[in-house]
């Protein structure tokens, strides 16, 4: 079971200042490793040519794990990035966030090689965990977030269009109508999977405890609610299959 803190409940507990940024931002209560951790973020504002150089340098110490030729962009911001392993020539653009507050292990957030995050990316495992696979692209201010122990998953070749949103644990237990919704905490659902080669286009919505079948495509818009069989291509709310690409009409 994970057993980490909700951001509120961890910013406003006891102890001191300095812990309760250790514990939400850091993720290590080591002096040294916040220090280098600061420094680091210091960095993330550093622009042009010397701000990538200066992160290729010095920022790679801070994972559990980072490949070669990793470029990450100006104003990134991380979270426990101890519990995030990065593979090889991984683009990271400008503005993107990478949080791993789940204190279930050191493999809680995995970036395979040749990824490409876009501008404004955001990547959440508050209490869950997302494994990104090989050559996939992210489009900009999409968002992937997984909770309540519910994976999220993406194989390799998977193509994200802007502005989607993906989601292993989409929704609130509400059985309880004596207390509010947010205390009776959030469904274990199973989590997502898109398999290789899945292609969504724009505003694409996944809801948690869904499979999406490789070769598939989503439309711009969609929302999918249940699994998709492989090489369907999908549209519309709730998303249901238009045709099989291996039709010919």
């Amino acid at each position: 079971m994970n057993n980490s803190k909700k951001t509120h409940a961890a910013v406003t507990s006891s102890g001191s200042a300095l812990q309760r940024y250790q514990d939400v931002i850091v993720g290590q209560r080591s002096f040294l490793r916040t220090l280098y951790f600061e420094f680091c973020t210091w960095l993330a504002l550093v622009p042009g040519a010397l701000g990538l150089m200066l992160r290729k340098w010095f920022w790679p110490r801070l994972f559990g794990s980072c490949g070669r030729s990793v470029m990450f962009g100006s104003n990134v911001l991380l979270r426990h990035p101890h519990r995030m392993n990065i593979g090889n020539n991984v683009i990271i653009s400008e503005g993107v966030i990478l949080d791993a507050r789940n204190s279930d292990g050191t493999d809680i957030l995995t970036i395979d090689d040749d990824v490409m995050l876009a501008n404004n990316v955001s990547i959440n495992c508050k209490g869950g965990k997302i494994r990104i696979g090989r050559n996939v692209g992210l489009g900009a201010q999409t968002i992937l977030h997984s909770v309540a122990n519910s994976p999220l998953i993406l194989g390799d070749d998977v193509i994200i269009g802007p502005q989607c949103y993906l989601v292993g644990g989409s929704n609130y237990n509400i059985d309880d109508l004596s207390i509010p919704t947010w205390k009776q905490g959030i469904k274990e659902d199973g989590g997502s999977e898109l398999k290789d080669n899945v292609w969504l286009g724009a505003g694409v919505t996944v809801v948690g405890g869904v499979t999406i079948g490789s070769g598939s495509v989503i439309a711009a818009g969609a929302v999918v609610t249940s699994n998709i069989e492989p090489m369907s291509i999908c549209g519309g709310i709730p998303a249901r299959v238009i045709r099989k690409r291996e039709d010919t009409a």
